[in-house]
C-alpha cells in the first residue's frame, strides 16, 4: 500500500495525465532484489494473477535446474510439461547432450522437471480456466 503515493512518485508510475493514478504494473524481483519481470496493464484491465503465479512458479523451476520454460509451460504445444535444456556451449558438448536428453536437434534438447513444479504450474492454468465458464 502506497496510499500518499510517495513510492509511486519515486519510482516514477505516476501516468503523465494524472497527478494521482499510478501506473498498473507488476515487479517479479526475485530474492536478491533483482527485478525478473515487469508487466504492465493498462487502466482498463485487470491483472490475471494466476498467470503471474505461472510466471513465478516458471522463474523458480529455472533457477533451480537452469532451464528455459517454453510457451504456455506446462501445457506447450510441442513438449507438453518438459522444459528445455539451454544450448550448448562448444561442439564437444554435442555429442554427450544427444545420449542424455531427447532432442529435436543439437540445439533443441528438452527433459522433465519435477511433478510437484508442473503440478503446481497446471493449478494455476486450471484456475484460469474455471474461472472462463
Amino acid at each position: 500500500a502506497d496510499p500518499r503515493g510517495q513510492v509511486a512518485e519515486k519510482l516514477g508510475l505516476l501516468h503523465a495525465q494524472s497527478a494521482t493514478a499510478t501506473v498498473r504494473a507488476v515487479f517479479i524481483v526475485d530474492p536478491k532484489g533483482v527485478i525478473r519481470a515487469i508487466l504492465y496493464y493498462p487502466l482498463e484491465l485487470g491483472r490475471n494473477i494466476d498467470e503471474i503465479l505461472r510466471m513465478v512458479k516458471g522463474l523458480q523451476v529455472h533457477e533451480r535446474n537452469r532451464v528455459a520454460i517454453p510457451a504456455n509451460w506446462p501445457n506447450n504445444e510441442l513438449i507438453g510439461e518438459r522444459v528445455i535444456i539451454p544450448p550448448p556451449s562448444t561442439m564437444v558438448e554435442i555429442p554427450e547432450r544427444l545420449k542424455s536428453y531427447q532432442c529435436f536437434d543439437w540445439w533443441f534438447c528438452h527433459r522433465e522437471v519435477s511433478a510437484e513444479d508442473v503440478d503446481e504450474a497446471r493449478r494455476f492454468l486450471k484456475r484460469v480456466a474455471e474461472a472462463k465458464k
